[in-house]
């Protein structure tokens, strides 16, 4: 599969470098989970093994090229709020901190070298923001976006250092060719030109036009679709019917 500049394969993940940082959007594949799970599963909410969930974990820090215990990520609540993190945690529990114990967040951004910002997806949009002196990962889904997590991920990058323009990456995540929602849905997004056909809705589009209200010229975008692509490609929450593991969006400084 061709990606789309400035994306390439990193092994089995998609990566990018932009200036000031680099992305990396993982797949399902090159861990060690099986069934639905199978096989780079990194939630720890899921029905998988824990201790295959942690060797996963350790593979993808390994492919970032930092210890799993400074890679920062919340527990995701479709809200908008964003994370500052100013250096690894000092917990070190097959954390950064052990998943209970994470703050209730969407959203993570440092300027940290040797830290990197990561969100957990199995549907909903990734959004990394790169900039000179900071990087943040948003989880956009639907009520985040509505809530306005790209507003705030932009401005917690800025409170962070962040200097110059900002590039965002957006990863794989469920399109307008298969996400389907309701008209309450709908009408949270009719300021975007974001409707598909009669019932679909296309988060990216979404993502977007908000990046750019926000400030953010260069959005480049990977096209994936979680929910039409390889089964074997992608974890998908709503192709699986909930049961199905997770994939990352990470973003480090350069």
């Amino acid at each position: 599969m061709t990606l789309p500049p400035p994306f390439r394969w990193d092994g089995p993940h998609v990566a990018a470098d932009l200036p000031g940082g680099h992305v990396l959007f993982s797949t399902r594949r090159g861990g060690v989970s099986g069934g639905p799970y199978a096989s780079l599963n990194l939630g720890r909410r899921t029905g998988d093994d824990p201790a295959a969930v942690d060797r996963n974990r350790d593979r993808l820090a390994e492919q970032v090229g930092v210890p799993w215990s400074a890679i920062a990520f919340g527990r995701q609540v479709h809200g908008a709020e964003v994370e500052h993190v100013t250096g690894p945690p000092a917990d070190e529990v097959r954390g950064p901190r052990a998943d209970r114990d994470v703050r209730e967040v969407d959203g993570q951004v440092t300027a940290a070298h040797g830290v990197a910002a990561l969100v957990f997806t199995a549907d909903c949009l990734p959004i990394a923001l790169v900039a000179d002196g900071a990087v943040a990962s948003l989880h956009g889904g639907w009520r985040g976006l509505a809530d306005g997590i790209v507003a705030a991920g932009v401005r917690a990058l800025r409170d962070a250092g962040a200097r110059g323009p900002i590039a965002a990456a957006l990863g794989p995540s469920a399109r307008g060719c298969c996400y389907e929602v309701g008209e309450e849905v709908h009408a949270r997004f009719t300021a975007h030109d974001a409707r598909v056909g009669a019932r679909n809705l296309a988060l990216d589009v979404v993502a977007t036009d908000q990046l750019r209200a926000a400030g953010v010229e260069a959005v480049h975008d990977t096209g994936l679709c979680t929910m039409c692509a390889d089964d074997e490609l992608f974890f998908s929450h709503r192709r699986d019917r909930g049961v199905t593991g997770r994939q990352a969006g990470v973003a480090w400084r350069a």
